[in-house]
């Protein structure tokens, strides 16, 4: 596909936001990095011909992060709206996808896209997937939401959590602990339900606990690669606090053990 026009439709697109917020610049960041993650991983299944498409879904898929940060000053889907399903309806439902190159693009791709886009923040995929598309559907899905998650990593390690979450920082309260739930989610090797954090040590948790669901090796081989998810987990001051407390410390420590021991490699 001519990926330079498709480039040159979603800087198009992002021009009419406010560039000098920091959001809406680390966004723009965000969006070209899971893009080429996403080429990355796709070359490495047993499908490398979807690479450019998956490259594209990696451009399109945080396309309503910009009108929800707009419209609602926070990136948090719980206190505002969904922004996987608003960048989905922004794209099909209103037409935004016919202003991007679609030349070589598979057949049955728009439906295929939607439901990338659509998936790609919930917390686990159906279980049952209709359609007659080989399968293709499934393996861009999982390679969107593992190229999304990659990244994740490198926003949390870099940027402070006031400049990620907006607003919704201070609905976060600022416990010594991870709360007994989240705790469960690591042992288990899972993903933290929204429900389960109240403090910014629940988010930092499950944050890192994104690394259970990264479903190809060569996921965790890039995430492990790049270093940001150990940044994480050993940092000893962010995003308010301060991490010399032993019980703190610990619990980090366990979620690195665990994390090591799913992926079957060091960190």
């Amino acid at each position: 596909m001519n990926r330079q026009a498709a480039i040159e439709a979603f800087q198009e697109y992002v021009s009419h936001y406010d560039a000098e917020n920091p959001m809406i610049s680390d966004k723009v960041a965000h969006t070209f990095r899971v893009a080429e993650n996403a080429e990355q991983i796709a070359l490495h299944t047993s499908c490398p011909e979807l690479a450019d498409f998956a490259w594209f879904l990696g451009l399109m898929h945080d396309i309503g992060r910009f009108e929800q940060i707009r419209r609602y000053g926070t990136f948090a889907d719980g206190q505002s709206v969904d922004h996987a399903e608003l960048g989905a309806d922004i794209l099909f439902r209103e037409g935004l996808i016919d202003r991007f190159p679609m030349e070589d693009l598979p057949e049955g791709w728009r439906e295929t896209a939607e439901t990338a886009i659509r998936l790609h923040n919930k917390l686990t995929l159906p279980d049952s997937w209709p359609g007659q598309d080989g399968g293709r559907t499934q393996l861009l899905c999982r390679i969107l939401r593992d190229a999304d998650k990659i990244d994740i990593f490198r926003v949390i390690a870099e940027i402070p959590l006031v400049q990620r979450a907006g607003k919704s920082r201070s609905m976060l309260g600022s416990s010594d602990m991870v709360l007994p739930g989240v705790m469960a989610c690591v042992m288990e090797h899972r993903c933290v339900p929204r429900a389960e954090i109240r403090s910014v040590m629940d988010l930092r948790v499950s944050h890192c606990c994104m690394a259970f669901e990264l479903e190809f090796p060569v996921s965790r081989e890039i995430a492990a690669k790049q270093g940001y998810l150990a940044e994480i987990l050993r940092m000893r001051d962010q995003d308010g606090l301060r991490m010399r407390d032993a019980v703190r410390l610990r619990q980090m420590q366990i979620v690195e053990r665990e994390i090591e021991k799913a992926w079957g490699m060091k960190l």
